[in-house]
């Protein structure tokens, strides 16, 4: 959201269920924004990746130059609907990217009782399209191997499925305790490859920028959110009227 312009108020807004942007419809994660090229999120697991699929067949039928592109965790790769949304976007040729980011846990499932795959880009050679594996900590090897996979698609290479390896240090949900099944010697391990600390040491170390750059750059960050939070707090509640708008057919 934020990379498309989103304002963090927007955001903070939605977690509030506040008027904006949605009127207080569904929960902090349902909400898109078409003039960004976002759509919803959907909560059942791979229903995203068909629909997505949808919107890249859309661009292909109009010509249009442009790609869609969502994202799965490793537990989506183990349901009907992620399957089906990934051959029907090989079989059409279709202008899309999936990430899988595999964090090694499909909540409390460790991949090796999902599948016998070492590799989940592997299942892409089932369907006869590109697969892909990256470093899911490493910043610009993401950055690079994704601008390759739109520029494949929009060129009418078809469809990629690239799988970032990576870790979830926290739980699935704010109610799930990972340490509970999580060996603390990976938490120890994934410590050391955040994504965040890792980037800031290269950009230090090439000389890009400097510690104290990055620390001015946080307390900005910090004073933005601070008023964004004022912003989303006097947003007003949407007006009961609305409950019904965009739940029947309206003229």
């Amino acid at each position: 959201c934020l990379v498309r312009g989103i304002e963090p108020g927007i955001l903070m807004s939605q977690y509030m269920a506040r008027s904006i942007p949605v009127g207080g419809r569904d929960n902090a994660l349902h909400f898109g924004f078409l003039d960004k090229g976002m759509v919803s999120t959907i909560s059942p697991l791979g229903g995203l990746v068909s629909v997505m699929a949808g919107v890249a067949l859309a661009f292909k039928i109009r010509g249009e130059k442009k790609v869609a592109m969502t994202y799965s965790g490793d537990g989506q790769t183990s349901t009907g609907a992620w399957h089906e949304g990934v051959n029907f976007a090989a079989v059409q040729d279709l202008p899309f990217v999936l990430i899988v980011e595999n964090n090694g846990w499909a909540y409390s499932t460790p991949v090796h009782r999902q599948t016998r795959l070492k590799d989940l880009a592997d299942r892409a050679k089932a369907y006869g399209m590109a697969g892909v594996i990256v470093d899911g900590n490493d910043v610009e090897a993401v950055h690079s191997v994704t601008k390759q996979a739109v520029e494949r698609a929009r060129a009418g290479g078809g469809p990629t499925l690239i799988e970032a390896k990576t870790f979830r240090r926290l739980g699935h949900s704010e109610h799930d305790d990972p340490r509970k099944y999580v060996p603390a010697e990976q938490f120890a391990e994934w410590e050391k490859k955040d994504p965040i600390d890792l980037y800031e040491q290269r950009l230090i170390k090439d000389g890009v920028t400097t510690s104290a750059k990055i620390a001015k750059i946080e307390t900005r960050i910090e004073a933005e959110l601070d008023e964004a939070q004022t912003w989303a707090e006097a947003v007003p509640p949407p007006d009961p009227a609305t409950m019904t708008h965009g739940v029947y057919a309206e003229d």
